[in-house]
């Protein structure tokens, strides 16, 4: 799949041949309410005016919705911005349908009223891993690399933990306990690190079946803990990835022949779930099944659409069996979980958006973090149709950053995947080796390769450093993987800067400044207690 061309590109030719797509960079070309000195001063007063109009909601939250970009860092988040906005026939997030350039554009949730950001640091490392930074955001207290939901007390690894002496109260437990019900969506395995903080305790995020532990470790398995999940009525709606880890190893899976799962106990934890939960309860994995559950009638949903994680939002409709999208999965999660006249907690995460940084490839990185703002404008509009949106913290961040960043001198509207054209330029610019450069790029990371589609984006062999002359490389394509500055032989690795929160509804506006990404618990805790 190749990026469209923006409906305002123009074409240039080089010397050498090679077609360059860019705006004109002429102001007319741009368009209004950012084309002429009026047109920006007036934008300004108006987004000042509203920013004064607006008055905190200061009551209790009925409703808590925790999304998460995992990976999601603010070069994401901006580049994401402006290749949404460069899409043909795009409709922005105020539900306007500009002829646009990219930069004006906006994500759904940064329309939110309130932001700050968050030191996403553990206890033990500058640099994060996903299951300290969202163990402190569900918890309230920061805690070592590697574990999840117990505190820097234990050992990593350390099957003789005693969990009963270091586990931390989630919000997902304080919500069950409250009687309220309870949700995950995710599009990593559900037993992965962001989802599995709110529900699982252990000394390593890698137990994700009890064939990934040592044996006779006293710590249960992340998928067992899942399903014997004891708080409350239990978990209400899982949807995500991760079927092979609840499967055994003796069961072939449902889509792929030849597969199986990786469950050593012999347990079926798919069917234990319906056991557990009776008649108005199910166990989907694929796109029909999906679409038959009636929110009204289903009280506990699980579902897991793929053997491991689900598919890269641009790969999503070349799966087997169908999977739902991360919007379709919270809109349905809302719908089932709104029935509960106490209210609800849910997090939805954005997993592969971390994945597909990773392999440097940042056209997957970006158009998951678009299908994160769609989830976001989906349970926006679906909670105020219901009548809900009052009553609901809505909080948007990122456990934690990636070395990705936005570079050179681009002309307003270049392709934001493309290589870099200055203002008033036909050509491209160049670095000191003569040859053209992205203004995506990676600090560190595989580097340049054509790379191929889904889930083998780690699969071609490194080539780090400029190898190649790009002047006529299509470096839109889904599959090009940027350049990296430091060579790393399995995959490009988390950033340490801070990452932006955005809130809105009960209790957003105590999002303020820069605060330590464990205060992200103790905002939806006060607001869902008090």
């Amino acid at each position: 799949m190749k990026l469209k061309l923006t409906t305002l590109a123009v074409a240039a030719v080089l010397s050498a041949g090679t077609t360059v797509v860019a705006h004109a960079g002429t102001p007319d070309s741009f368009p209004a309410p950012y084309s002429d000195r009026t047109t920006w001063y007036a934008a300004g007063k108006a987004a000042i005016d509203k920013t004064a109009a607006q008055k905190p909601i200061t009551g209790k939250a009925k409703n808590v919705i925790l999304f998460i970009g995992d990976g999601m860092g603010i070069s994401t988040v901006t580049a994401a911005r402006i290749l949404a906005g460069q899409q043909p026939n795009i409709i922005d997030a105020a539900n306007t349908k500009p002829a646009s350039s990219g930069e004006e554009n906006a994500l759904s949730f940064e329309l939110f009223p309130h932001l700050a950001l968050s030191k996403t640091y553990s206890a033990n490392q500058q640099t994060p891993d996903s299951a300290p930074t969202m163990t402190a955001m569900v918890t309230g207290v920061k805690t070592l690399d590697g574990v999840l939901s117990v505190d820097q007390g234990v050992t990593r690894g350390d099957c003789a933990t005693d969990l009963k002496t270091h586990k931390l109260r989630t919000i997902l437990e304080i919500a069950e306990a409250a009687g309220k019900s309870t949700g995950l969506v995710s599009t990593a395995r559900i037993t992965h690190a962001t989802p599995a903080a709110n529900y699982a305790h252990t000394p390593e995020r890698n137990w994700e079946a009890d064939s990934n532990q040592p044996a006779g470790c006293a710590v249960p398995d992340i998928a067992r803990q899942l399903v014997e999940f004891k708080s409350g009525d239990g978990i209400d709606v899982v949807l995500g990835g991760g079927r092979e880890y609840f499967r055994p190893n003796t069961e072939a899976d449902p889509e792929n022949a030849g597969k199986f799962g990786r469950r050593a106990d012999g347990r079926d934890l798919t069917a234990e779930w319906t056991t557990k939960f009776g008649a108005n309860s199910s166990f989907i994995w694929n796109q029909s099944q999906f679409d038959a559950i009636n929110p009204n009638k289903t009280t506990h949903l699980l579902g897991l659409f793929e053997r491991s994680h689900m598919q890269y939002e641009a790969d999503r409709l070349n799966d087997t069996a169908g999977e739902p999208s991360l919007a379709a999965m919270t809109e349905k999660a809302i719908k089932i979980l709104k029935k509960n006249d106490k209210g609800f907690y849910l997090h939805v995460e954005a997993g592969r958006v971390d994945h597909a940084h990773h392999a440097g490839n940042a056209y997957r990185a970006l158009t998951d973090a678009i299908a994160l703002s769609d989830a976001v404008k989906k349970a926006v509009n679906t909670l105020k149709a219901m009548g809900e949106l009052d009553n609901t913290l809505i909080i948007v961040s990122a456990d934690h950053s990636h070395t990705f960043t936005i570079a050179g001198y681009p002309q307003r509207g270049n392709n934001i995947l493309g290589k870099v054209i200055e203002p008033g330029k036909t050509s491209y610019s160049l670095a000191s080796d003569n040859a053209p450069y992205t203004t995506l790029s990676y600090a560190n990371g595989l580097g340049y390769h054509t790379g191929v589609a889904g889930d083998d984006v780690f699969a071609t062999p490194v080539q780090v450093g400029r190898f190649e002359d790009m002047t006529a490389v299509d470096t839109t394509d889904a599959n090009f993987h940027q350049e990296a500055l430091v060579p790393m032989a399995g995959s490009e690795t988390h950033a340490g800067e801070d990452v932006a929160i955005y809130a809105q509804g009960p209790g957003a506006h105590l999002f303020q400044g820069v605060l330590e990404q464990n205060t992200i618990f103790h905002v939806m805790y006060r607001r869902m207690t008090r």
